[in-house]
């Protein structure tokens, strides 16, 4: 038997990620790939796997430590093992958000609630950095300007679930009423939360959790909203002619294993939209004075999971074809649903396009996944009559939603970029230049 040090992974740009779960003891026999302990940072839940099989002889972090890449996680006892485990090697990644929970760029986080504003936490603040939570739930908790020093956990090891949270709030609520305060009176930014409604008093109820995807990703969405002045584009593209060239070309794909979707046409119709109107592939400089030009093209696509939407990335999509673009989309796609994306395959996204094309809809207003400026929504074609000139003539109608940050992006901007799609799917040989 030979020991063997087994580190974490790569796991991208994340450092300092809390234990959240030890998932075996001392003396576990595991194999290879089985789940060891269990990360969270604030984009996602990560499982560090085991390189080998082997038994379980010393375990070197406790829930509540935070690791990086590289750090020891434990000690197994393996047949003819090496001296260390393979620190590249990526971790399996639970379901994570269709965005980066970070502050957007070139604005600072919500200001932490402060007992002078709020009326329902005096917070300890030397408490609250102590606390057993993960950070998505400290998010939620200064939303709800919950003190969470004051707050025991229910999960394993005392760790505070966001049910603790709202139940502490609930039992504030009453208090901060009789003190002259509203409940809740001041929630992320000094805005003040939903009041808290016993709705078991007008029929039954039940408390249904909500997916982890959803409990990491609404911090960052509401912080997107919060702090972006979005704007909402709409425009339609004549797609009549792209969609029969691309049906042609599914047609053989089917025959090899995978599918041509109206997707890899956007994809990369964006791409050439983003090159023609740089400022769509930028991102605000911290300073808020000035813009970051990017010079790659990675296009974040959402994927609806059984689990929540996720945010795959398409690395490059400026140097692919739809060939392979489409191949890329398939993979991606069954990963997520699968919930085997890696941090790396949901990073370094540019531009995201949002598609409820197959499901429905006329239009809807996308939240921009800050630190990009832009999102493209898509619904639904539909034929629809259009004037030629002459006559009214059936087309083939794509709507299309560009939502976008008003500090990077002004209105004509906007119209011109959208213009740009539209004139390049509009005629499918553009797309092969």
């Amino acid at each position: 038997m030979s020991a063997l040090d087994v580190t974490v992974p790569d796991i991208g740009d994340f450092t300092d990620i809390p234990v959240i779960s030890i998932l075996v003891g001392v003396g576990d026999s595991v194999d290879a790939e089985d789940p060891l302990i269990e990360l969270e940072s604030d984009k996602a839940t990560m499982e560090v796997p085991s390189p080998v099989a082997g038994v379980v002889k010393e375990i070197k972090v406790s829930e509540g430590d935070t690791v990086s890449m590289g750090s020891l996680v434990l000690i197994l006892e393996t047949e003819g093992a090496g001296d260390a485990a393979p620190a590249a090697q990526a971790p399996a990644e639970s379901p994570a958000p269709a965005v980066v929970d970070k502050a957007p760029v070139g604005m600072a986080p919500p200001a932490e609630t402060q007992a002078s504003k709020s009326g329902v936490a005096n917070v300890n603040e030397s408490g609250f950095k102590k606390a057993h939570a993960s950070p998505s739930i400290r998010a939620f908790a200064r939303q709800l300007g919950a003190d969470l020093s004051q707050i025991k956990g229910s999960g394993r090891g005392g760790r505070i679930l966001r049910e603790d949270v709202t139940e502490w709030f609930k039992g504030t609520a009453p208090a901060a009423a009789a003190s002259g305060a509203p409940a809740g009176a001041s929630g992320g930014m000094g805005i003040p939360p939903i009041p808290v409604v016993d709705f078991s008093k007008f029929g039954p109820t039940e408390d249904v959790e909500m997916s982890r995807i959803k409990k990491l990703s609404g911090p960052a969405l509401h912080r997107s909203w919060l702090n972006i002045p979005h704007v909402t584009h709409q425009e339609e593209a004549d797609i009549t002619d792209l969609d029969k060239y691309r049906k042609e070309m599914d047609n053989q794909a089917k025959t090899e294993g995978y599918r041509v979707t109206l997707l890899s046409f956007i994809v990369k119709a964006s791409v050439s939209a983003l090159k023609a109107h740089w400022e769509f592939n930028s991102s605000i400089h911290p300073d808020g004075d000035k813009l970051i030009r990017k010079g790659y093209y990675n296009i974040g696509f959402a994927a609806d999971t059984p689990n929540g939407l996720m945010v795959p990335v398409i690395k490059d999509a400026d140097r692919k074809g739809i060939i392979e673009i489409s191949r890329e989309l398939a993979d991606l796609s069954a990963q997520a649903r699968e919930g085997k994306l890696k941090a790396p395959d949901m990073q370094g996204a540019t531009f995201t396009i949002s598609s409820l094309g197959g499901i429905g809809g006329t239009s809807f207003t996308p939240i921009v996944n800050a630190p990009e400026v832009a999102i493209l929504g898509l619904t639904r074609s539909k034929m629809a009559p259009v004037w030629d000139g002459e006559q009214f003539v059936p087309r083939n109608m794509l709507p299309m939603s560009l939502s976008y940050d008003h500090r990077a992006i002004d209105g004509a901007l906007a119209a011109r970029f959208a213009a740009t799609l539209k004139h390049l799917l509009g005629d499918v040989r553009r797309l092969m230049h």
